[in-house]
């Protein structure tokens, strides 16, 4: 299924896509779906992140080549982060750094929200705990993030996670292409086939110290092509067999 979150009387409502159709459902789709009988094109969604997260755990450098240009060397084991719910941004949304900031980035990823309450999860059943798949703009603060010397406050700025369009659990996450564009221009371009950790030893090593509740994100890292967004930039972040997640600098 495509599992969409969009506004409705002021409100975040969850709806299923069915073609160019919008069906809402009465609740979050995360044990079973009851829908309420009405249904909207999606043109005329305004759309907002699908998830209903307590947080975004993040993993660093999981690409090779992206552990290559950041010139720390490979990590033996997956880096954990968080990013706090106040980063979540929508599609189409605009982000805005903090006056201070002299070097903001665009990192594509593939992220997945969680189904249901995960903790301990064997690799071997991973699926059972994943609801779908989606795409992610880990916007970062890079100079922050160094000068800090660790990663809190240049990766948890406000608006610094935009996530979407859609949620999906069509696609496989061993082997897709995703592709990151600024203005146009292809700027990252990877495959989730070249993860270090892949998605169900991932879920296993994150929730061996941690629970995860149902509608939280796990985002897997981002390939090589890390780079500098400025105000008036358009960045769009493409995951095969998603759709493209799109969002403005100002």
């Amino acid at each position: 299924m495509r599992y969409v979150k969009l506004l409705r009387d002021g409100k975040g409502v969850w709806g299923v896509l069915h073609g160019d159709l919008v069906r809402t459902v009465t609740r979050p789709p995360f044990e079973e779906i009851c829908y309420d009988g009405e249904s909207l094109p999606l043109e005329a969604c305004r759309l907002l992140a699908p998830c209903e997260a307590t947080k975004i755990v993040c993993v660093g450098k999981n690409y090779y080549d992206h552990a290559m240009e950041m010139g720390e060397g490979v990590p033996e084991q997956p880096i954990l982060f968080l990013k706090a719910p106040n980063t979540l941004n929508h599609p189409e949304g605009t982000v805005h750094a903090p006056a201070f900031v002299e070097r903001l980035d665009y990192e594509g990823e593939l992220a997945f929200v969680i189904r249901r309450r995960a903790k301990d999860v064997k690799a071997e059943n991973f699926a059972d705990y994943i609801l779908g798949y989606t795409c992610l703009n880990d916007v970062t603060a890079r100079d922050v993030q160094k000068g800090d010397g660790q990663w809190t406050r240049g990766k948890s700025m406000d608006g610094f996670a935009p996530l979407g369009p859609v949620v999906t659990d069509e696609v496989d996450p061993d082997a897709l292409a995703i592709e990151t564009r600024l203005n146009g221009v292809v700027v990252q371009q990877g495959n989730t086939s070249q993860f270090m950790t892949a998605v169900p030893q991932l879920l296993e090593f994150i929730t061996a110290s941690m629970t995860l509740e149902p509608g939280d994100v796990v985002t897997t890292g981002t390939p090589a092509g890390i780079g500098p967004m400025a105000p008036g930039d358009t960045v769009e972040v493409t995951v095969q067999g998603i759709g493209t997640l799109r969002n403005h600098i100002i």
